[in-house]
């Protein structure tokens, strides 16, 4: 499997999504991202398990809780996903301007 595909799929569900994002504006226990989210706690702590799983997210002990944050690591292996097709589409980008330039310059 490809470095990023495990990283995606985990993204594909909305709830995991909403955690990530949640957690992208700093680490959070499990409780505290229950609150801002529709579903239980146990659910959550499951979600969390796949972005972790995925390498998305990491955690620390903290007392008797857990405190998540996203794991860089993860993060770079999906953007270097996307820089492949960034880059694409800038170089297209370019050619097609270029070719416009040409026709009415």
């Amino acid at each position: 499997m490809n470095a990023y595909a495990e990283p995606l799929n985990a993204l594909g569900d909305p709830t995991r999504r909403a955690i990530f994002e949640q957690l992208a504006e700093g680490p959070k226990p499990v409780g505290e991202l229950a609150r801002a989210l529709p579903v239980s706690r146990p659910a959550v702590s499951q979600h969390l398990k796949v972005l972790k799983s995925a390498g998305l997210v990491s955690d620390r002990p903290l007392g008797t809780r857990r405190v998540y944050r996203i794991d860089p690591d993860g993060v770079i292996a999906l953007r270097d996903y996307f820089e492949r097709f960034w880059d694409r589409a800038l170089a297209d980008f370019q050619t097609a301007a270029e070719a416009k330039e040409r026709r009415t310059g």
